[in-house]
């Protein structure tokens, strides 16, 4: 199972950097039109990503004994979104150990 995750969130990554840097190529960030940053439905859907990352996160800082560590992937979760969730996510199935399942993901164990 976990062997399938890693290629689900390798192909996740690799689609959202894909999408990410053709997006950045057309128009920089900075430039988006004024009337599509005022417009409710964008506000929404940002209210509802950043409410989404940092619910990731209250997984992160429960996976993460450290506080830098918890507080560098908040900072890395709201400047790069699901690029840096889906790269936590391959960290924690690479460092699992063989035979491991989906819990083992999921789940903080003790050290």
């Amino acid at each position: 199972m976990t062997g399938t995750l890693k290629l689900i969130f390798t192909l996740i990554l690799l689609a959202i950097v894909a999408a990410t840097g053709w997006a950045s190529l057309q128009v920089p960030l900075w430039q988006t039109p004024r009337a599509v940053v005022g417009h409710p439905w964008f506000v929404a859907t940002l209210v509802d990503t950043y409410l989404a990352f940092f619910t990731f996160w209250l997984w992160v800082t429960y996976k993460e004994r450290s506080y830098p560590a918890r507080a560098l992937w908040l900072v890395a979760i709201f400047a790069l979104g699901n690029i840096a969730m889906a790269g936590y996510v391959l960290i924690q199935l690479w460092r699992l150990p063989r035979g491991a399942g989906v819990d083992d993901l999921l789940l903080r164990r003790a050290r």
